[in-house]
């Protein structure tokens, strides 16, 4: 599915691509995936010779776990002075924060296909290498400490999602209560490394444009439609695209003709237009 993508990509953009083939989980738990990806990315940056690319031109993306991982180096890139500039980053449905699990896209989309809820968490402890418990507890939250929750909710906060998105199955959560032990089970996922929607503004601030997809379908949709308000909030320009029939995983049916989806090949004809527009 992924080298139909970059194929796709590198034909249509005229572009260099570079697709990592980083060690996966739960054999290899984390942080080996995210570690990988960076260690590439640095390679290509220092021998941009080799490969016959522009050093002003420079575009670090990924679709899910992928768009999380592309997210996390470019914030680790601005404080290195001795590589080029990141151009842009290219956030295809990404997941981006294990904090709240209550957010609309959350709620409306429990249980849809590919990815429902509680998959997202039963993977969060697989990537880490752990047993999955916990997971109606995980859904409620009750795994953020309150000072954690008081500190964030700024920035990840159903009040900080476009009424629009909301009308389709949402409740606000009621108060739950933190558990020390819940927390222990899963607390990495809590880590910048891990949810870079927890970014500090400093580094927010100096990021590049970008580019960001959301799917109405998807679970992780307002991840997506959060990082893209903390982006314009630190004045960063975003060019963002939302799938109004997408769901979670479409671009890896994409090419497989009669199997693949109409709004998976506009999500990536949009994608290549706004390439091209570098």
């Amino acid at each position: 599915a992924f080298e139909r993508v970059c194929r796709y990509i590198a034909k249509n953009c005229d572009s260099v691509v570079v697709s990592v083939g980083y060690r996966l989980a739960p054999e290899n738990p984390y942080p080996g995936q995210y570690s990988d990806c960076l260690n590439a990315t640095l390679y290509f940056m220092r021998n941009l010779d080799e490969y016959h690319v522009d050093p002003a031109l420079i575009i670090l993306g990924g679709d899910s776990c992928g768009a999380n991982f592309a997210t996390v180096i470019c914030q680790i890139l601005v404080n290195k002075r001795d590589l080029p500039k990141v151009r842009a980053q290219i956030l295809l449905y990404p997941g981006l924060q294990g904090l709240d699990f209550q957010l609309p896209s959350y709620q409306q989309n429990a249980s849809i296909p590919i990815l429902s809820r509680k998959l997202v968490i039963y993977f969060c402890f697989r990537y880490l290498n752990r047993k999955p418990s916990y997971l109606e507890d995980i859904i409620q939250n009750c795994h953020v400490p309150e000072s954690m929750k008081r500190k964030y909710k700024k920035w990840i906060s159903a009040d900080n999602i476009p009424d629009e998105f909301k009308i389709r199955g949402y409740k606000p959560q009621k108060h739950t209560s933190y558990k020390p032990e819940v927390h222990e089970a899963i607390k990495e996922v809590l880590a910048m490394t891990f949810s870079p929607l927890l970014a500090e503004d400093s580094i927010i601030c100096q990021l590049p444009e970008s580019y960001i997809v959301t799917c109405e379908f998807d679970v992780l949709r307002d991840d997506g439609l959060l990082y893209k308000k903390r982006l314009e909030d630190n004045g960063i320009q975003v060019t963002w695209y939302h799938s109004e029939g997408g769901f979670h995983g479409i671009l890896a049916f994409f090419g497989y003709g009669i199997f693949s989806f109409l709004s998976g090949k506009k999500i990536m004809d949009n994608t290549v237009k706004y390439i091209n527009s570098l």
